[in-house]
């Protein structure tokens, strides 16, 4: 798959994950934050509880899972970039918990939504 076609897949899989957030009530803080150690895909805040959610997007035809992505590398990336983020972000919510989530989007041959999975507290 070309760059700009997975470029494509992840922006719509992220669209898909911020507004099945925004249905359980959190509040879209960031998309696409850059750190000096990547990307985080969403942060969010929920209650008391600042999120930052990893977006895993694949098609329905391609073999395989999105967590497949999600080894103990990409999680400990993601755990260094929200430390970034806490650091560098002075005007974000002050919430008494932070919480690392995963969606995994499925999409279909037509970028329909197959399936969304939502883990809370997957690491």
């Amino acid at each position: 798959m070309s760059t700009d076609l997975r470029r494509t897949l992840g922006a719509a899989g992220e669209q898909l994950a911020a507004g099945h957030l925004e249905r359980l009530g959190h509040t879209i803080l960031a998309r696409n934050h850059r750190t000096r150690f990547g990307e985080l895909d969403l942060v969010s805040y929920v209650g008391d509880t600042l999120v930052f959610t990893e977006v895993k997007t694949r098609r329905a035809s391609r073999t395989g899972s999105p967590w497949d992505a999600l080894h103990e590398r990409k999680r400990a990336q993601v755990r260094r970039m929200a430390a970034a983020y806490l650091h560098d972000v002075t005007d974000r919510p002050r919430t008494r918990e932070i919480r690392f989530d995963a969606i995994g989007i499925v999409v279909d041959g037509q970028g329909r939504l197959a399936r969304l999975d939502h883990l809370e507290a997957a690491f």
